[in-house]
């Protein structure tokens, strides 16, 4: 694997992410914010935060594989959530939880979480981006 995910000695542990990932590959991948499109463009769960969030982790997923990655490969997730209080923290969590249940994978990649006054349109209640490194 191009990613090593470490939690060093120091640093709190997270139980969904560890603290820092170590890349030694030789191909980036940038993917671009994901929101809960689907194929067609059609908003998926308007109005629900955890429906959201599972389908913009699934699309991740779809552009990893376009790339040639997966989930393993990831080294860094930014999440930006509209509006973001800590009492959504349960929702966004379970909308992970579904994701990565369905992909039979633990994104676990350094992640930060930013909250944001919009996104691209009003239906849109989160967004994910990656960067992975493979091979």
């Amino acid at each position: 694997m191009a990613v090593t995910l470490v939690n060093p000695g120091g640093l709190p542990e997270i139980d969904v992410y560890r603290q820092v990932s170590i890349a030694s590959g030789a191909k980036l991948v940038f993917i671009a914010g994901q929101v809960a499109w689907d194929a067609d463009g059609v908003t998926v769960g308007e109005g629900d935060l955890a429906a959201q969030a599972e389908q913009c982790y699934l699309n991740v997923a779809t552009a990893l594989a376009a790339a040639g990655a997966s989930f393993a490969d990831v080294a860094k997730l930014n999440v930006h959530v509209v509006d973001w209080t800590p009492d959504k923290m349960p929702l966004l969590l379970e909308g992970i939880a579904r994701a990565a249940a369905r992909l039979g994978v633990t994104p676990a990649a350094p992640a930060t979480l930013l909250g944001v006054a919009a996104l691209d349109v009003p239906e849109h209640l989160i967004e994910v981006e990656a960067t992975a490194v493979v091979g």
